[in-house]
């Protein structure tokens, strides 16, 4: 199931956070589910609610510590309950809000730990976990400490800052030490609180499939760190595709394939060891991306792929993925405008592709699921995609017959079939679980025949990102809705052989 960790609420109704995942995963398994996607929980840049825009590749999201969960941390003041209560009844995530009380409830804890765990055994683990991940925390804790001082962007700092001069990194980091300690226990907290999470789940049968972004955003730990590695003249984008005629430009700095080959790929390694450290298994965002990168320059003169020809093309998509895919499983998302010397080569690796169902069209008439790959995904939808429901209803006469020739989709005919009804969903369902695919993912909207959709690529606004159930945790297991979803889907498991 896709189920984002910010669409969930916690015990209370709050946001979801990383101690919730053996919860979640309880729930989960009503429904035979073993798999939880999730999307990224890199922290995101400044301004941002994506979670493809991350400022750093490796750090957790502070939004998602769970206080509750924070021996530093004796209580909330009353102005924090009190827009607690406020972020609680808000039918949206408020991003802004959350990332106000959490921020000040943790600077209190960091103090308060500092104080009183000096020697400690504590103390002792918390420099363990420095010095475990020294290879990013030191550069991103800097960066954010920085960051948060000028309240700009990095490529906006002064000359020495900006560029990295040696002296001012120092003078930088002496200046800055407990700012800097601070960052550095947050991520402590936030990594110590999703491993004790994790395993509740793991321990519970289901495992944690991440979400790796393709890049990390221009106003990045990583990019500032590491800026001979990325080219600022382009920005990262796709070219024509379903979504938008034009294409799109996602603003995300051009990586420098050829000099990252070079440097030994230390940065994809540092990115891979950090999914892996996270996860059980992750999807690749935008594989095609790594066989070849479409570049939108900044004067605006013609887009252009890097590298540009197929060979060099192939040859590094298989580089990169032979990388990512020797520190965990690797799942891709192979969708949009993608050639077929790369699925082609997705295949020649059995790294399974994504099947979004709806767009499996051949000629106009669906293919048949019961012949898809065994190396893929099969998905009702995505994080991009409308609902089910609305995709229904929007289709072309024409189009609607050809899906109602599918053997699931058959008994729909009638007065109502151009309707999204029960009966409609669970057809689509249906037809999702009898795929050969070995792994299937359904969004928790599309389970709920929910109109709600995650996110409108191309668009910016509080509609994205944002969306969240309206049930707490333990509402889960008791709510009419999420039950029948999870008995439905526990039927079709069983059905067509998909418990494990």
């Amino acid at each position: 199931m896709l189920l984002p960790l910010s669409s969930v609420r916690g015990p209370d109704g709050d946001l979801g956070s990383l101690a919730d995942a053996g919860g979640v995963a309880g729930w989960l398994l009503t429904s035979h589910c073993t798999l939880w996607q999730l999307l990224p929980l890199n922290e995101v840049a400044p301004g941002q609610d994506s979670p493809y825009a991350a400022s750093s590749s490796c750090a957790l999201e502070s939004l998602y510590v769970d206080l509750r969960d924070l021996p530093d941390l004796d209580a909330l003041t009353s102005e924090e309950e009190a827009e607690l209560a406020r972020l609680r009844q808000a039918p949206r995530v408020d991003f802004a809000g959350y990332r106000r009380l959490k921020r000040s409830a943790l600077h209190r804890a960091f103090a308060r730990f500092r104080q009183r765990e000096r020697g400690s055994a504590r103390e002792r683990e918390f420099h363990g976990f420095r010095a475990a991940h020294a290879v990013w925390i030191e550069d991103y804790a800097l960066y954010r400490a920085l960051h948060d001082e000028r309240q700009k962007s990095w490529r906006d700092w002064e000359p020495p800052l900006r560029d990295r001069d040696p002296g001012a990194l120092d003078a930088a980091r002496a200046r800055l030490r407990e700012t800097i300690d601070e960052i550095a226990y947050v991520q402590w907290v936030a990594d110590s609180q999703w491993r004790k999470g994790r395993a509740e789940a793991n321990a519970k049968g289901v495992q944690i499939l991440g979400d790796l972004p393709f890049m990390v955003a221009e106003d990045s730990a990583d990019v500032w760190t590491l800026q001979r590695l990325f080219r600022f003249d382009a920005t990262v984008g796709v070219p024509p595709d379903a979504y938008s005629a034009e294409g799109q430009d996602w603003g995300l700095p051009v990586p420098r394939w050829v000099e990252m080959l070079e440097s030994g790929d230390a940065w994809l390694h540092m990115r891979a060891d950090r999914a892996a450290e996270l996860y059980d298994a992750f999807r690749v965002d935008h594989v095609v991306g790594l066989y070849r990168t479409y570049a939108r320059p900044i004067d605006k003169s013609p887009p252009f792929f890097i590298p540009a020809d197929e060979a060099r093309q192939r040859q590094q998509g298989e580089r990169i993925l032979a990388l990512l895919g020797g520190k965990a499983e690797v799942l891709a998302e192979d969708l949009g405008t993608v050639p077929d010397f790369v699925r082609a080569s997705l295949a020649d690796q059995e790294i399974p592709g994504t099947k979004v169902l709806r767009w499996e069209i051949d000629k106009g008439v669906p293919r048949d699921v019961t012949k898809l790959s065994r190396v893929s995904v099969a998905v009702t939808g995505t994080h991009d995609t409308e609902s089910l429901a609305n995709w229904w209803e929007g289709l072309e006469d024409r189009e609607r017959e050809l899906q109602l020739t599918q053997p699931p989709l058959a008994r729909l005919r009638g007065p109502t079939e151009k309707r999204y009804t029960p009966e409609t969903k669970s057809a689509l369902l249906e037809l999702a679980y009898m795929a050969a695919s070995e792994a299937l993912l359904i969004p928790v909207t599309d389970g709920l025949g929910w109109r709600d959709r995650m996110n409108t690529p191309g668009t910016v606004g509080p509609q994205n990102w944002t969306f969240r159930l309206p049930w707490k945790l333990s509402e889960l297991f008791s709510a009419p809705e999420p039950v029948a979803m999870a008995q439905e889907l526990a039927h079709l498991a069983l059905q067509y052989g998909r418990k494990r």
